[in-house]
């Protein structure tokens, strides 16, 4: 679903991503996690081709991202990755379902078909009596589910996540957590997830460890073999 070959990026004399190798299967929810300034969020936007790293490959949905013009490259990331931002960024000045539409009109979607779709969302986020209601008029943990389902609208094949409950309370970052599992298990997108909640980290199927711009490797443990004795064996003496 998502390979990421040799990528490396740099903001001037500084290098954030070093040589980063990953593959990603579809359906997997990942987590990325680290200390700030360790590259995750970098990492993130490169997947989703909202940034160009200096050298390496990344391939989403069989598809080389390098290799697309910056037209194209605006169409792909609309279609095949939807994102969803530590605090929500809806506009204020539409509803809940108006901001969930406009990613599929973008794609030319019509209004009846967008529409369909966007109410299918809410309804499945259990928001359909908050359809009309502007960001203003709902919850931190109702907005955050729009911005789910606005990520979601064109059933892209991949959803990243920055932080996604970071502005939550505990009651609602548990549904959230909650909701991308359920939403796999309905649509099967894939997750991938930047976050510093240890508790998101630690239920997602795999969890990525980035530190100063490289994938840490978990030190090998080295199991001590079990030496079985029959019944006719007997134990050396002292």
């Amino acid at each position: 679903m998502i390979t990421i070959k040799n990528i490396t990026k740099s903001f001037g004399s500084l290098q954030v991503l070093k040589d980063i190798d990953l593959h990603i299967d579809k359906g997997e929810i990942v987590s990325i996690v680290g200390p700030s300034g360790a590259g995750k969020t970098t990492l993130l936007q490169i997947i989703g081709t909202l940034d160009r790293p200096d050298s390496g490959e990344v391939i989403v949905n069989g598809i080389d991202t390098s290799r697309l013009s910056k037209r194209r490259l605006s169409d792909f990331r609309n279609r095949h990755i939807g994102f969803v931002f530590q605090f929500h960024q809806l506009l204020p000045e539409f509803t809940a379902i108006e901001n969930i539409m406009i990613p599929a009109f973008i794609a030319g979607m019509s209004r009846r078909q967008a529409k369909r779709r966007a109410e299918e969302l809410l309804d499945f986020m259990n928001l359909k009596d908050r359809a009309s209601h502007k960001p203003n008029e709902l919850s931190g943990g109702e907005k955050q589910r729009v911005a789910v389902a606005r990520a979601l609208v064109n059933n892209p094949a991949v959803i990243l996540a920055d932080e996604p409950s970071g502005s939550l309370d505990t009651k609602n970052k548990e549904e959230l957590h909650q909701l991308f599992f359920d939403l796999r298990n309905k649509f099967g997108q894939t997750f991938v997830i930047v976050t510093h909640d240890e508790t998101l980290a630690s239920i997602t199927d795999r969890t990525i460890h980035l530190r100063d711009g490289l994938i840490e490797t978990p030190e090998t443990t080295i199991e001590t073999p079990e030496i079985c004795l029959d019944s006719e064996t007997t134990p050396p003496s002292e």
